[in-house]
């Protein structure tokens, strides 16, 4: 296998199995009703939480995860296409990377709240899936960033 191939088989592969990832947190198991009964009790240990405050850091908690989880798969799917489609230059950032891999997290986030619309322990939520869009904008935003800081450094050395 030449090593071309091998950094695009490597790059879907990450972006491959966060998605695995994705589908079992959108599974009944990791619901908020389950999820709670793990964070509860360990918070409270840590912190001496009460549960009507723990509900409060437990909304924020699970929408990190959400923020976290998307924006992750913002950047690989970025990765794994910038590996797929190279651009003239070999630049480390472009513009139809960054919208392909928002556009893939739409999707993504869309079809897991659709299914989790037909769960009777989740909820299918379309401010979900603008939060999960708007990690995944972040995402590449931060990618962005760091690509023109990296040339300012470059240039500097």
């Amino acid at each position: 296998m030449s090593s071309d191939r091998h950094h695009v088989l490597k790059a879907w592969i990450a972006a491959i199995l966060w998605l695995i990832v994705i589908a079992i947190e959108s599974s009944t198991y990791l619901s908020s009703h389950n999820t709670s009964r793990i964070l509860y009790p360990l918070l409270h240990f840590l912190f001496g939480m009460n549960h009507a405050r723990f509900e409060h850091w437990h909304v924020y908690i699970r929408k990190g995860g959400h923020v976290f989880g998307y924006g992750l798969l913002s950047v690989l799917l970025f990765r794994a296409w910038r590996e797929t489609l190279p651009a003239l230059g070999n630049p480390k950032w472009t513009v139809r990377w960054a919208n392909i891999a928002v556009l893939g997290t739409v999707l993504v986030a869309s079809l897991d709240e659709w299914h989790q619309s037909y769960l009777p322990s989740r909820t299918g939520t379309p401010w979900d899936v603008l939060l999960d869009t708007c990690a995944g904008i972040g995402a590449q935003m931060l990618l962005f960033l760091g690509y023109v800081w990296s040339k300012k450094v470059s240039k500097r050395s």
